[in-house]
């Protein structure tokens, strides 16, 4: 498995693997309207021109597995869409992606959210030296915690 930065041909795979990473975060919730299930192509486009988008290739086929992105604003880098595909979780892609993102931006405070209901989320975060430091509720009654480092 080798982390490479994702280009602008691979937001389509992309977009389909978020798209069933986060049917996980949907059923959690009963709520299949979340943000990451109904982004377009056209708008992870426009967040590909001011991020920082990693993806992890399966040698073996050649298919994104999973995939991180992040933006700096004012000496903080917000971390979102920590993806990996359901048949790879629980292997440390998930942190190797972390680690990697956290390495493109140097000397900064790192932010990241997930739900409150997200577990397996909260661990991986914690276990990575993430500090929670605010919970917000958004309309739909979704409690996010968001974490820095």
């Amino acid at each position: 498995m080798e982390i490479l930065k994702a280009i602008f041909e691979d937001l389509a795979e992309i977009l389909d693997l978020q798209k069933l990473a986060y049917l996980s975060e949907a059923q959690i919730h009963n709520n299949y309207s979340i943000q990451p299930l109904l982004q377009t192509l056209d708008e992870l486009e426009k967040e590909f021109e001011k991020s920082v988008i990693l993806k992890i290739v399966d040698d073996e086929n050649k298919k994104i597995v999973g995939s991180v992105r992040a933006y700096e604003e004012n000496d903080r880098v917000f971390i979102g869409k920590l993806i990996v595909h359901p048949d790879y979780q629980n292997k440390g892609y998930g942190t190797k992606l972390l680690n990697a993102i956290e390495a493109a931006f140097q000397d900064k405070t790192f932010e990241l959210f997930t739900s409150s209901k997200s577990e397996k989320n909260l661990w991986i975060y914690r276990k990575n030296g993430y500090k929670e430091f605010k919970k917000l509720t958004t309309p739909d009654g979704i409690e996010l915690v968001f974490l820095e480092k």
